[in-house]
């Protein structure tokens, strides 16, 4: 080819980059808002910077994650307090998630109301879930009351203890959650052949094989889509479990967030809890590069 073919006219060259210029100022704005905060974390998780005490900011290199790792016990309480979270709370939305989906993919009078109900939970915010579920766990105007009217001997408490809170509020996150798995799977299910029953029932399979072998397939990529991002978004939970329980009792329920809440914004220690949200978010990136190369494992093994 000649060079004047394969030069590109002034003309054309424009037509190339107008797109490019059109979506510049939002690029530019989201790098803005993203690129600054993550290059604050990073840059003060080098120092020792106090907001009580701006004038001894000092710059010490890796001592904040040196003894984040090897001095600070809580770190890895609350990283494993996290851990635990995160793992009930996406199974058991997921569990839950799925059956509802199951439920409403079924035709049923009221199915449509029965839908819109669906987004209840996941339309409040986290501190009106809160709320809901501090009148629900009160020992005097909630179940527990409603339990000694039945005859019930023991006060019941579900906060005031560490395991009560806990799971107390698991269950309170998960009822706010469930919609989400439930949507996202029901959408994707919806859009598996309806050949691929039928096929299924003149072969003799009953409603289980047909779980088993065409929707859970079907669904896989949903599954493995949703369950990241609830992960990632249980692991940075801070509003429910901090309005609900406050990381208490005896910091049952102090999660690694929360923890960075505390350094940060209680101690005004922002040099520390920027190590924190470091360590926080390469935990984050490492995970969630290993749970996509397993779903990609996982679907090369089911197409073999």
């Amino acid at each position: 080819m000649t060079t004047q073919a394969l030069a590109v006219s002034p003309r054309r060259r424009r037509r190339l980059a107008g797109p490019y210029l059109l979506i510049a100022p939002a690029v530019v704005l989201i790098a803005a808002f993203i690129a600054y905060p993550v290059g604050t974390v990073v840059y003060y998780s080098f120092f020792q910077y106090s907001a009580s005490k701006p004038w001894a900011t000092r710059f010490i290199g890796l001592e904040n994650y040196r003894v984040m790792l090897f001095e600070d016990p809580k770190f890895w309480e609350t990283l494993g307090i996290t851990a635990a979270w995160v793992v009930a709370e996406v199974s058991l939305q997921l569990v839950f998630g799925l059956a509802l989906a199951l439920i409403l993919n079924r035709a049923f009078r009221g199915r449509g109301l029965a839908r819109a109900l669906m987004f209840a939970p996941w339309a409040i915010s986290g501190v009106l879930a809160t709320q809901i579920w501090l009148l629900i766990y009160n020992p005097s105007t909630g179940i527990a009351d409603v339990l000694t009217q039945l005859g019930a001997q023991s006060q019941f408490a579900p906060l005031a203890s560490a395991a009560g809170a806990f799971w107390g509020a698991v269950l309170a996150e998960v009822w706010r959650g469930i919609p989400f798995f439930a949507i996202l799977i029901l959408a994707d299910m919806q859009s598996i052949p309806r050949e691929m029953y039928e096929a299924a029932d003149v072969d003799g399979a009953n409603r289980f094989q047909q779980f088993a072998f065409i929707t859970l397939p079907y669904l896989r990529d949903a599954i493995i889509i949703t369950t990241l991002l609830r992960a990632v978004w249980e692991f940075n939970n801070v509003d429910l479990i901090y309005t609900l329980t406050g990381g208490g009792p005896a910091g049952a329920t102090t999660t690694l967030p929360l923890y960075v809440v505390e350094e940060a914004v209680g101690s005004r220690n922002f040099g520390y809890g920027s190590a924190l949200t470091i360590a926080g978010f390469l935990i984050l990136l490492v995970f969630s590069i290993l749970y996509l190369q397993f779903g990609r494992a996982s679907r090369r093994e089911a197409k073999a």
